[in-house]
This record gives C-alpha cells, sequence and structure tokens, in this order.
C-alpha cells in the first residue's frame, strides 16, 4: 500500500448518478492507494446497484448524527485549536459576502467541516479530494483550514458556472492544490475564476468506465426503432423538448419508441405532456433502475438521445458509445469533444426541437449497416479517451506530486 492516505468527499454518497465516482475509488485502490469515503449524507434513500450497498457501508457520514455530533466537533477544535478555528470562522463569514446562501449555511458548512477535519486527522489522511464545486467543496476548503490536511477538487460542470462567484468558486480553487476538469470546456470555465498564473494547476481527468460494463456483451442493433435517453426527470435534461420532437415524429407516421430512463422532481409533469400529446403507446419511463438495467436498456435500442441544456459530459454518453450504440445529443460543453457528428453521432443546437426532430428522424431512418459502423466509430474513441484505469492513474501521480510538494513546504518551513 501506498504511505498515501487519500480521502474522498462527496456530497451524497452513493447515489445512483455517481457510479463514475465509484469506479474512480476502486480503480484507484487496484493501483495501491488507501482511500476513505466522507459524504455529507446518503446513509439513507433507495440504491438498486448491489456495489453501492457495499459502498455505503465503507461510506462515513457527516450529518448521522445530527446537530450534536457536530456541536460536539466544534466544541472539540475551539479547545484544542483555537487560532486554526478563528481563521477557519473567518473564511466562513467571507464565503458569506455576496453568497447565494446566508450567513447561517455557512456556520453550518463550518460546524460539518469541523467534524470531518477531526476525523481526517485520527485517520492520518494526507490529502482530501471532494467531487464538484458546491457546498462540498467549502466544507472540504474549511477542513483544510482546520487541520493543516490539503485538499483538491474535481469540477464537472454546469451548476459550477451558472454563478461561481455566489458559490464562491474562485476561493475554492485559488486555495486547492491542484484542480481536475472532466473536458477541455470544463478546464475553460475554470481558467475565468482563477488568475492566469495558477491556470497550471489545473488539469483534464476523464471519467473513465471499466472493461467489465463494456465487454463479453452482445451489441447487435436491435430490431425495434427504439431510442433511450437515460437521466434525471429534470429542467435542465430537456426531456419536454424531445417529447415535442417525438410528437412530430408521430405526427409524420413515423415508427418509433422512446424509453425515459430515470426518475426526478419532473416526473408528473412529463407524464401529462406525454398524455397530452397522445404518446403513451410510444414513450415509457422507467423510473430509477440499476447500471445493468440501464446497459440493458440501451442494448435495446439503436441509439441514445440527449436534450440537455446545460450537462459536463455526460457518463451516459459514454457508456452508450461503449456498447457500440451512436448517440444524439445537443452541442453543449465537452459533448463535442467526444461526439463527432456524422461519425458517432447526431448533433444539434440546444432548445431546438425542429433540429432535435430532424435528428431523430436521421438516426431511425438510417441502414443498420451505417448505424453499425457509428457504434463502431463510437466505442473506439470513447475507449480511447475514457479507460478508468488509465484516468485514474492521472489523478494518483497527481496526488503523488500534492504529496511531494507538501512535504517540501513542511522541510522549507523547519528551516
Amino acid at each position: 500500500m501506498s504511505e498515501l492516505r487519500i480521502a474522498y468527499l462527496i456530497n451524497q454518497y452513493p447515489k445512483v448518478s455517481h457510479s463514475f465516482i465509484r469506479r474512480e475509488i476502486l480503480a484507484l485502490e487496484r493501483q495501491g492507494l488507501a482511500i476513505q469515503r466522507f459524504a455529507l449524507r446518503g446513509w439513507e434513500g433507495d440504491l438498486v446497484d448491489a456495489e453501492d450497498f457495499v459502498e455505503r457501508e465503507r461510506t462515513r457520514y457527516i450529518l448521522q448524527r445530527g446537530v450534536v455530533g457536530l456541536l460536539r466537533s466544534v466544541l472539540e477544535l475551539k479547545l484544542t485549536s483555537p487560532v486554526r478555528y478563528i481563521k477557519a470562522l473567518a473564511l466562513a463569514f467571507r464565503m458569506s459576502w455576496r453568497a447565494d446562501r446566508s450567513l447561517p449555511y455557512h456556520l453550518i458548512y463550518l460546524a460539518e467541516a469541523c467534524r470531518l477535519a477531526l476525523w481526517l486527522k485520527r485517520d492520518g489522511i494526507t490529502h482530501l479530494h471532494v467531487h464538484f464545486g458546491t457546498n462540498s467543496a467549502e466544507v472540504a476548503m474549511l477542513a483544510s483550514e482546520l487541520s493543516g490536511i490539503p485538499y483538491s477538487l474535481m469540477i464537472h460542470g454546469s451548476e459550477e458556472f451558472d454563478k461561481p462567484e455566489f458559490i464562491g468558486l474562485p476561493e475554492k480553487l485559488r486555495r486547492a492544490t491542484f484542480v481536475a476538469a472532466i473536458t477541455s470546456f470544463c478546464r475553460s470555465q475554470l481558467y475565468r475564476s482563477l488568475p492566469y498564473a495558477q491556470w497550471g494547476k489545473v488539469h483534464i481527468v476523464h471519467c473513465g468506465l471499466e472493461p467489465a460494463f463494456y465487454d463479453n456483451v452482445d451489441m447487435r442493433l436491435p430490431a425495434r426503432p427504439r431510442l433511450i435517453c437515460v437521466g434525471r426527470l429534470c429542467e435542465q435534461k430537456g426531456q419536454q423538448l424531445l417529447i415535442e420532437a417525438a410528437a412530430i415524429l408521430a405526427r409524420k407516421g413515423m415508427a418509433f419508441e422512446l424509453v425515459l430512463a430515470g426518475d426526478g422532481e419532473m416526473r408528473k409533469d412529463i407524464e401529462a405532456q406525454i398524455a397530452q400529446c397522445n404518446l403513451q403507446s410510444r414513450i415509457r419511463i422507467t423510473g430509477w433502475i440499476s447500471s445493468d438495467q440501464v446497459k440493458q436498456e440501451i442494448l435495446h435500442a439503436r441509439a441514445m438521445v440527449m436534450a440537455s441544456f446545460a450537462e459536463g459530459l455526460p457518463v451516459v454518453l459514454m457508456e452508450a458509445m461503449s456498447l457500440q450504440r451512436p448517440v444524439l445529443s445537443t452541442w453543449i460543453a465537452g459533448v463535442p469533444e467526444l461526439v463527432i457528428d456524422g461519425e458517432n453521432g447526431w448533433l444539434y443546437p440546444p432548445g431546438s426541437v425542429e433540429e432535435l426532430a430532424l435528428a431523430m428522424e436521421r438516426c431511425l431512418t438510417t441502414s443498420n449497416a451505417d448505424l453499425l459502423r457509428m457504434g463502431q466509430s463510437a466505442r473506439l474513441r470513447v475507449l480511447e479517451r475514457h479507460d478508468i484505469e488509465h484516468e485514474a492513474g492521472k489523478l494518483h501521480v497527481l496526488f503523488q506530486q500534492a504529496s511531494q510538494h507538501q512535504r517540501q513546504l513542511a522541510g522549507a518551513a523547519q528551516w
């Protein structure tokens, strides 16, 4: 085992939509790193993957013991590390200025950070790594101030880019040892929140796929003209435009099926729209399903389709491409870095029902031979760019470099 002891912090873990984090952690452990899992919440709720049940048992939850547990941690750090506590308190106040959340929220983050900082010290953690740049990143930053343990960030977008100043993203980035961006587009947006002198700390680390997901699979195209959209039923995913596009195809008399794999806060609205458009026989909503069920749904479709308005780079696009399925997607964020229009899928402008319907029609009328060619191209491209062992290896090197830098700083301080 490596001398490095890494802790991961996630707002909610495990989670149906966070399987890519689980894959990353397990790949790092295969490479010899010791990884501790911490999350703010997630000890309750529905899970569907057997691997997630295992991960839940391996994760410690900061909020699980409620307010009493947090207050005990605050009191302990006030008494044992008063200077660090005062500095962290001042930082929490500073983070509340111009923030989208008021001061009480930031004091709660400080209390959560106190508990996390104590755990990190007691476990001998040498580095803290955080997925996403929202509230969990602030907890990590405050915990670092309290403990002296450095932290790094993995930024996905697009939520961080909607309001960087109001979530204090520049401060979080500035204090981080390094920052991993999942795409080149993501990296470019992070540059906007950092001075040029710190651009070198931002590195591209893609989300990865495991061979177990895409190897030894029957990838033959189904006979049925079925498309699948995988994702949370929410505003930014644009499923309502997808239904409008499906209605256009139905009026043209085209044969097709559409599967919406997922669930979410807009399910009732989407079901009502499906009924209003009289598409109940053509569109099916699965609800939350496991990774294996998602894979089977993809294999039973001719292509993956998405109408998102905001994304980072959807892991489900990678998964579909690894299963030799071309993808249809809006040309947003990091998607065009992976999907090449006309070669392994179709791209169209976000918000355009007409262009979305045209792309769906083109896909449904494309011959099996051409779809197979596009699917093979999609698989080659995604496997070249999103191998989990290779991407985890990049993180491993960054952790080692961060540890070496920390030792150098400690040595310089002694002199």
